[in-house]
C-alpha cells in the first residue's frame, strides 16, 4: 500500500504513474530527531539540489482558515523573512493540494522554466512562486494523527537531479516530517507547562483568528490575549506566534 493510500488520499496523480514517493517513505525505518538534527538533515538535502534555503511547515488544523505554520527554516534558531512571506502569502490552493495529494510543486523565476526534467513527471506540477524571484520545489508530506505539511527548498539556481533521485529526496522529506511530528515535550527538555488560556489562544491562532477576535471570543482584553500569546511563544522557545503554533502542533499540545 502506498503512503498516499494509507492516508486516504484518493485519485492522486502519482498512483496512476506508479510514483514511488509514498512507498519509499512508508518503508523507511523510524528514527528520532531533535529540531537541530532535522535542520541539519534538511541542509544536506538542500546541498543535494543546490538550494540555498529551506523550510519545514505544518498545515494548521483549521478547515475554514488553513495556514502554513513554520516549524523551522534555514535561519534556525531564527526565522527568515522568506518564511514569514511563505506563511503570510501561501495560497489556499497549495494548502488544499498538500492536504489531499503528495505531488510536488515547483516554480521558477524564469518564464516557462520547469526545473530541469520536472515537466517529464506528470505528478510534479507548477505553482506560483512561494518566494519571489527564486526557483524552488515544495514536497507535500504526511504523518500520523492526520498531520500534513510542506518541505520547501529554493534559491537562485536550484537544480534537482530529477529522475530516480527525486523519489529518494521526497522519501527523505516524508521520513523527516514523520520524525519531527513525533517529537514530544519530554524529548526536547525545553517545553514548559502551558496554561489553559495560553493553549486556547494558540489554538485559536492556529485556526486563523486575530488577537482582536481571540479577545472577543474569550472575553479578554486585546492586551491580555497578546500577553498569553507572548508567554506561550516564550515557553515554546519560538520567535513569534506563528512558530509557537507550529511547535504546539508538533508537540501535540493543540490539534
Amino acid at each position: 500500500m502506498t503512503h498516499a493510500r494509507a492516508h486516504g488520499i484518493a485519485d492522486d496523480p502519482f498512483l496512476a504513474h506508479r510514483n514511488p514517493f509514498g512507498a519509499a517513505a512508508a518503508n523507511s525505518d523510524l528514527f528520532t530527531v531533535t529540531i537541530p538534527d532535522a535542520v541539519r538533515r534538511c541542509r544536506w538535502i538542500a546541498m543535494d539540489i543546490n538550494a540555498s534555503a529551506f523550510g519545514l511547515y505544518f498545515i494548521s488544523p483549521s478547515v475554514d482558515r488553513p495556514r502554513l505554520m513554520s516549524c523551522f527554516d534555514s535561519d534556525y534558531p531564527g526565522l527568515s523573512g522568506a518564511t514569514r512571506n511563505i506563511s503570510a502569502t501561501a495560497s489556499e490552493e497549495i494548502i488544499q493540494h498538500v492536504r489531499h495529494s503528495t505531488g510536488p510543486r515547483c516554480w521558477s523565476a524564469e518564464v516557462n522554466h520547469s526545473l530541469g526534467e520536472a515537466n517529464t513527471f506528470p505528478w510534479i506540477g507548477h505553482t506560483a512562486a512561494l518566494v519571489p524571484d527564486t526557483t524552488g520545489i515544495a514536497f507535500p508530506v504526511h504523518a500520523e494523527r492526520s498531520q500534513s505539511g510542506l518541505v520547501v527548498f529554493f534559491g537562485t539556481n536550484v537544480t534537482p537531479q530529477l529522475g530516480d533521485t527525486i523519489y529518494d529526496i521526497h522519501a527523505r522529506c516524508f521520513t523527516l516530517f514523520d520524525a519531527v511530528s513525533r517529537i514530544r515535550p519530554g524529548d526536547t527538555g525545553r517545553a514548559k507547562t502551558m496554561s489553559k488560556r495560553e493553549l486556547e489562544c494558540l489554538k485559536l491562532t492556529a485556526n486563523g483568528y486575530t488577537s482582536e477576535e481571540i479577545a472577543r471570543l474569550l472575553k479578554l482584553s486585546v492586551h491580555t490575549a497578546n500577553q498569553y500569546l507572548t508567554q506561550s511563544a516564550q515557553k515554546l522557545d519560538a520567535v513569534n506566534r506563528t512558530q509557537a503554533v507550529a511547535k504546539a502542533l508538533r508537540l501535540g499540545l493543540i490539534d
